[in-house]
């Protein structure tokens, strides 16, 4: 009998299916809300053919301090800016400096599996309803 996987579809499990099409990059100006407490903020357009490697970081051409006032992208966050040791840096600390370990661009995807994840401010609402969060 073959079972159908959301994520395989009929590939049996120890065979190899098809490659899924490259699914569209969502591209936004819009921010997206974070679902919990210290994640990293999402990447809202398309990054593809950026040069995030040792020897440049096409993402800096608009987030680095001095040049967020002519591309109006969000600043690198000050965190970016500190050593290991806590020390600020004059610039993005090389292990701040590859942006897609911690960021992510979005697709426009139909979920794949059913998902049931409730966000950080709705499991505090519901644990004290009408109470500070």
């Amino acid at each position: 009998e073959t079972l159908n996987s959301a994520l395989r579809g009929a590939t049996p499990l120890n065979d190899e299916g098809p490659a899924s099409p490259l699914p569209q990059t969502r591209n936004t100006a819009e921010r997206e809300a974070r679902n919990y407490p210290e994640q990293p903020p999402v990447i809202p357009h398309s990054i593809d053919g950026y040069q995030i490697d040792i020897n440049g970081n096409k993402c800096l051409s608009c987030h680095a301090r001095a040049r967020t006032a002519e591309s109006q992208a969000p600043m690198v966050s000050i965190t970016h800016f500190m050593d290991r040791d806590g020390q600020f840096l004059a610039s993005v600390s090389p292990r701040r400096f590859f942006c897609t370990e911690c960021h992510v661009p979005q697709s426009v995807v139909k979920e794949p599996v059913s998902n049931d994840f409730v966000d950080i401010d709705t499991l505090l609402s519901r644990a004290n309803p009408g109470g500070r969060r």
